[in-house]
């Protein structure tokens, strides 16, 4: 089949070729995506036989949504990868998209703040833990910023997936792009502390029961969602004295970073920790860190005093 002609239907390739990579189920639904972005925009512009400048315009197009670097980068290699699997495949004569440069897809540093030690301090002693809700949120946040756990991690956690092994008590989660339960975090006898006092203070029925569960009304019992996880901690942050944009939830996870590091942690290592599969994302962490050393050293400071004006 060769597909070279005036009118060319982008639509019937696309599930053949996102079925033809070798990927994981939801990298599959970022292709489609990708897929159904650059079709709508083809449309749009009345295109049916795109063309090497049609990639090009696509490209400046997407610099003029306000995306991140990140996004216009994963739409750029799908589109460059549906063009070369077109080409391999001889629906196409020509790989139209051979010579469009893709784009960098790092930031120097990230978008989140992280808490100091004081902060981390003043924000669990903010927590009452008299009551059931108390020692679960206690539990839920020493638990986030020891381990580095993500959200979506913790959500998905059972009570029988955290058992001992070698002497250490480890938790075991369905990482980032996994398939199954294959990764672990260290569960240090200060994390599990307020851990067994949260599940000894709630009714368990089973060791397949949600490690952390609602206390609503309406979902007593049942797991939480990344909705109300993070809502709560929001809502604790902000009890504590930590309202703001940069500080959320996922400042938890980034907090076990920064503070790992300078705790004397190699780059590897918490590369490792955190599940990271390329050490330039750990790499963000060091530039948070040279931030903090800036703030300390603080020329601005020393030379304001100096002038004593």
């Amino acid at each position: 089949m060769n597909a070279h002609v005036e009118n060319f239907n982008i639509d019937e390739f696309i599930h053949p070729f996102i079925a033809a990579q070798d990927i994981a189920l939801n990298s599959r639904t970022t292709y489609l995506n990708a897929m159904m972005q650059f079709t709508r925009w083809c449309a749009e512009k009345k295109i049916t036989y795109p063309k090497h400048e049609t990639i090009l315009s696509y490209k400046f197009w997407l610099d003029t949504k306000g995306l991140s670097s990140y996004t216009k980068a994963i739409y750029i290699i799908v589109i460059r990868r549906f063009f070369s699997w077109l080409h391999d495949s001889d629906f196409l004569k020509e790989n139209i998209a051979r010579k469009i440069k893709g784009i960098k897809r790092y930031a120097k540093s990230h978008q989140k703040e992280s808490l100091s030690i004081e902060s981390l301090k003043k924000l669990l002693a903010s927590i009452d833990c008299s009551n059931m809700q108390g020692k679960r949120d206690y539990a839920l946040i020493n638990l986030l910023v020891r381990t580095g756990l993500r959200l979506k991690e913790v959500v998905s956690a059972n009570l029988d997936d955290m058992y001992e092994q070698r002497g250490e008590m480890l938790l075991w989660i369905h990482g980032k792009g996994r398939s199954s339960k294959d990764e672990f975090v260290l569960l240090t006898p200060q994390t599990l502390t307020s851990l067994h006092e949260y599940l000894q203070s709630r009714e368990i029925k089973s060791e397949k029961d949600p490690l952390f569960v609602s206390l609503s009304d309406r979902n007593y019992g049942k797991r939480l969602t990344m909705f109300s996880l993070s809502r709560l901690i929001k809502k604790r942050l902000r009890a504590a004295g930590f309202d703001s944009k940069r500080i959320t939830a996922h400042s938890l996870r980034h907090t076990f970073g920064v503070l790992s590091m300078q705790a004397g942690a190699s780059l590897y290592e918490v590369q490792l920790a955190m599940r990271h599969t390329a050490p330039t994302t750990t790499q963000l962490y060091l530039g948070d860190i040279e931030r903090l050393k800036r703030l300390e050293a603080s020329p601005e400071r020393k030379m304001s005093n100096l002038l004593d004006l």
